[in-house]
């Protein structure tokens, strides 16, 4: 089976996809599934910029049934279902408690209609039903909340995907299966144009520096929060994207942490915010919504998000007390949402996707706005209609409806796991990490494990992540540099220091096994450091906050 790995690239093809994020991972999969010849390309690694700042939700469109975009809600619920479906390992049922309180902006009463209305337009769906959940339960499962001064909320079921850096990598094995050449840490430089159209792209090689040419009828503009940078380069245009900025906090568990996601309001401002038990017994706080007109390179939360949202979270759960000192890390990046001019309330703009059609001499470019992890398919499969219908091609059924995910096993995923671990010969830390993060394709893991013990050794304490991982990351799954193997192949920099800890010995695993010179993992692991400082991790702060 062919593995995801950065092939030189031939001259021609039926598409090419300009990002690798989650728009351009559905539409890559999608277009390759079909058949077609696909090229998809990335400044940068697969999913590394704005796809990995999501909350990690797989939303079932609740907050779209107050703007009535009903068909949005429909979407929401069928594309949850799929997934559920076909990435169980990734995708999980994560019921949600939403409080009821005099403060909020929406009167309980309303949102218990709203519960009630979405379970009517999920019938059939793979989740229990909604409830309502009164003093009694609130008291006995959720004391921390009821200590707050809440009575009453609602329960509502979702789902959502912990590690969405597995998620995007699986996607893009799949394309890579089905014939999809994948190329990260190339920048496109030119939008190249023949005949009065765009005709392909020119790129810088990653190995050499030297200009290439890629030709294909038909090049898609799926840069996020860059596509307005893509279509600089084929001249003048209304501006597409007004990003906004949001920021996660990771901490521990804290005094009166939830066991299940809480979906609440900022006491500041009403927003929407979330609680989230998350990995390997962490929680996640978010999210900020702020228009942001600054550089998109290197973004970075600031003071005064960390202390919006630590302050929402001790109006909630006074037990919680949490301090700036509590963040282990934190994330933040841009939404690419559709460019409003003199925006005031960023909840206001759609979170739809628009995919433009160019004409004139743009003509031969498609560019895609908005999108997200829950619905990346139904929009991989939207953009899959134009490119069919620009080469001329029949409409056929899509297959990832119901294809499986690469790491999807064949039984249910405890059962799964208790029959992995019960026969791995690693220690059960790392052999259920392998089960949890990798699904099915924890045994080519451990197969590499097996056939070398140097590849069984722990490389991090905290997680059990293990040595196969590192040389499984480069050989199998398209990493490039260490940052690509610890933030989005092996998900080690979701441990408590963001893999500061374990970086010098996953460049001494590349060194001993992949041929990397001893220079290379030093300049590695300095530019890995420098890179997470984005994070503004605890582990690198001396003095204070500013200082990393």
């Amino acid at each position: 089976m062919p593995t995801l790995r950065t092939y030189a690239a031939p001259t021609t093809a039926d598409v090419i996809i300009i990002g690798a994020g989650i728009n351009g991972l559905a539409i890559a999969r999608e277009s390759a599934r079909r058949g077609l010849h696909v090229i998809m390309i990335d400044k940068d690694d697969i999913a590394a910029r704005t796809s990995a700042i999501s909350t990690r939700l797989i939303h079932g469109g609740l907050k779209y049934l107050e703007r009535l975009e009903i068909p949005l809600v429909y979407e929401s619920i069928r594309e949850r279902n799929i997934l559920l479906r076909t990435a169980p390992h990734l995708v999980r049922p994560y019921p949600m408690l939403i409080p009821f309180s005099k403060q909020a902006s929406r009167p309980g009463w309303l949102l218990s209609c709203g519960l009630m209305l979405h379970d009517v337009l999920s019938l059939g769906k793979r989740l229990p039903f909604n409830r309502i959940v009164f003093s009694g339960r609130l008291t006995r499962e959720w004391p921390s909340v009821a200590k707050g001064g809440v009575a009453w909320g609602g329960l509502f079921q979702d789902a959502h995907v912990p590690v969405t850096e597995r998620f995007a990598i699986e996607l893009a094995v799949d394309a890579a299966r089905h014939g999809a050449t994948v190329l990260t840490h190339t920048p496109v430089t030119e939008l190249l144009r023949e005949g009065g159209r765009i005709s392909g792209v020119a790129y810088q090689d990653r190995e050499t520096g030297e200009r290439r040419e890629v030709r294909a009828p038909v090049v898609v503009n799926s840069a996020g929060p860059w596509v307005d940078e893509v279509l600089d380069l084929s001249g003048e245009h209304d501006r597409k994207i007004g990003p906004t900025k949001g920021s996660h906090l990771v901490v521990d568990p804290f005094p009166g942490a939830p066991d299940t996601c809480i979906f609440f309001e900022s006491p500041d401002d009403n927003r929407p915010m979330f609680v989230l038990p998350w990995w390997d017994g962490k929680y996640m706080i978010g999210t900020t919504d702020l228009p942001y007109d600054e550089s998109i390179e290197e973004i970075v939360v600031d003071d005064d998000e960390i202390d919006y949202l630590l302050r929402a979270v001790n109006d909630l759960l006074p037990e919680a007390q949490l301090a700036p000192d509590d963040v282990l890390w934190s994330y933040s990046g841009v939404r690419p949402l559709p460019y409003v001019a003199d925006l005031d309330n960023p909840a206001k703009v759609t979170r739809d996707s628009e995919i433009i059609d160019h004409t004139g001499e743009a003509s031969g470019l498609m560019t895609v706005i908005g999108g997200k992890y829950t619905t990346h398919r139904a929009l991989g499969e939207e953009v899959l209609r134009h490119i069919e219908k620009a080469l001329g091609l029949d409409r056929l059924p899509s297959s990832t409806r119901a294809a499986l995910f690469p790491g999807a096993p064949a039984a249910s995923l405890p059962r799964f796991r208790k029959t992995f671990v019960s026969r791995s010969v690693l220690p059960e830390r790392s052999s259920g990490r392998l089960a949890d993060l990798y699904g099915a394709q924890a045994h080519a893991i451990e197969a590499l494990a097996s056939a070398d013990p140097t590849l069984a050794e722990v490389i991090d304490d905290e997680t059990g992540a293990i040595a196969a991982e590192i040389v499984h990351a480069v050989r199998e799954e398209g990493a490039v540099t260490l940052e690509d193997v610890l933030l989005r192949r092996t998900a080690i920099a979701l441990n408590s220091d963001v893999a500061l800890s374990a970086a010098p010995r996953a460049a001494a695993v590349l060194v001993a096994h992949e041929g990397w010179a001893s220079e290379r993992a030093d300049a590695e692991v300095a530019r890995y450091r420098e890179s997470v400082r984005r994070f503004r991790p605890r582990a690198l702060v001396t003095t204070s906050p500013t200082s990393v």
